[in-house]
């Protein structure tokens, strides 16, 4: 297992967290920790789509640099963090997930992907 599918495979072990994917930036993956039912290339293809227009809503709406886009639906979220400039952090969490603890968790696996790509 690579550095980075350790890394997603640690963030999922949460409790509430469906599945994580790392996602270039360009729509490709690189790596993913996905449930059954979930389609690496298609999760890779709509973060990168999402992660443009939000790069594009907070520029025009001078909000400086995009941090973070959280999606809820009736059965949970996707909640999508840049990781640099080369990727983005795709989670996919059911709707009783605590969403303090997420986002914390997000957080660190988001510092420990950003160190591994320096490398």
């Amino acid at each position: 297992m690579d550095k980075y599918s350790a890394i997603l495979q640690e963030l999922i072990k949460n409790a509430g967290i469906e599945g994580a994917a790392l996602v270039s930036s360009d729509g490709l993956p690189i790596a993913s920790a996905l449930g059954a039912g979930f389609e690496e290339d298609r999760i890779a293809a709509m973060s990168a789509a999402i992660l443009s227009l939000g790069e594009r809503v907070a520029e025009e709406l001078e909000k400086g640099t995009l941090e973070q886009i959280t999606i809820k639906g009736d059965t949970g979220y996707v909640i999508l963090t840049g990781i640099g400039q080369e990727a983005v952090l795709t989670v996919l969490a059911d709707n009783n997930v605590k969403l303090g603890l997420l986002l914390m968790e997000i957080r660190r696996s988001q510092e420990n992907l950003r160190k591994v790509m320096e490398l």
